[in-house]
């Protein structure tokens, strides 16, 4: 694929956030409303399209592809981590000031929202369902290595929340793909399961672009020159080289090596804006994050992905 076939691909998933800005800032959708949405999304679609995409997936039934996913979820992320936070020292951010919280956010990409329609052009449903098994490990890196880094709290004080209705779906899920079992879940459950989970995607990055319109009314504060170029530094340049080495070097699966290229040219998530809330870190640097890195890899996303294929060697 050519890199403006696949700018052409990514171009909808982040007209998608723009329309989600639109809606939050013309009041279609309301801000008391938001919560409701991420509830849902997170808490009912996003559990329903890892059942619907993993339970018969014939690829999640070899061992490669359901050890190493989580494992190279979490080793990739928690290097992240480690690498925004010593960057962020390194152009004089302190503790208390957006240390941790650059550390953070920069630290994790987006793996979720953005990734999984283009792994469905890329790979079809069998890499998605191993991106999702992968980001089990990502999510374990976020709530033990990332609570630490953006809290200096306790491992266990992230590790509670890892009990999930998504952890709960792919658990299920994949017992049921390994047992070959999944012909024995009603056809009704299914589809009911499929037209639930449809939903995920759209609806996450239209509550992506809703939650950062919320940030627009001062958008003098949305550019910090030092931050934003730093951030693309370690999310767009330094952590995909070193993604994409890691992915030439492991012996994973076409699946898998197609994932970690994918998320290693995605930009800096959105839930660390929120977790940033949550546990009272500088929200405002995690947006400042979101926002530059979001916006350069509309240029760099495509000649990542089209680079990154070639080098660890799985084509297009």
């Amino acid at each position: 694929m050519t890199i403006w076939g696949l700018f052409i691909l990514i171009l909808p998933v982040f007209a998608l956030i723009g329309v989600g800005v639109a809606l939050r800032r013309f009041g279609i959708i309301e801000q008391v409303s938001e919560s409701s949405i991420i509830r849902l999304v997170v808490f009912v679609c996003m559990p329903c399209l890892a059942f619907d995409t993993i339970v018969a997936n014939p690829s999640l039934r070899e061992a490669q592809n359901l050890i190493l996913p989580p494992l190279a979820g979490f080793v990739t992320t928690a290097l992240g981590f480690g690498i925004a936070y010593t960057v962020g020292r390194m152009i004089g951010l302190e503790k208390g000031a957006g240390l941790r919280t650059f550390g953070f956010s920069a630290g994790v990409v987006n793996y979720s929202y953005l990734p999984f329609p283009v792994l469905g052009r890329l790979g079809g449903q069998r890499a998605q369902g191993v991106m999702l098994v992968h980001n089990m490990g990502v999510e374990l890196a976020i709530w033990s290595v990332g609570i630490l880094v953006l809290t200096g709290g306790p491992f266990r004080q992230g590790l509670r929340r890892l009990l999930s209705p998504m952890l709960c779906a792919i658990v299920i899920a994949v017992t049921l793909n390994l047992l070959r079992c999944s012909d024995y879940v009603p056809e009704l459950v299914r589809n009911l399961v499929h037209a639930i989970g449809a939903l995920a995607i759209p609806l996450g990055l239209l509550m992506t672009g809703m939650n950062l319109a919320n940030f627009l009314n001062t958008p003098s504060k949305l550019v910090h020159p030092r931050v934003a170029l730093t951030a693309c530094g370690v999310r767009l340049l330094l952590l995909p080289v070193l993604m994409l080495a890691f992915a030439r070097l492991i012996p994973a699966s076409e699946d898998l090596k197609r994932v970690l290229v994918v998320e290693a040219a995605m930009p800096a998530g959105v839930l660390p804006i929120i977790i940033a809330q949550y546990y009272g870190g500088q929200p405002l640097t995690a947006v400042q994050i979101v926002l530059s890195t979001t916006a350069a890899s509309l240029v760099t996303c495509p000649l990542w992905i089209r680079a990154g294929l070639q080098w660890v060697g799985v084509g297009s």
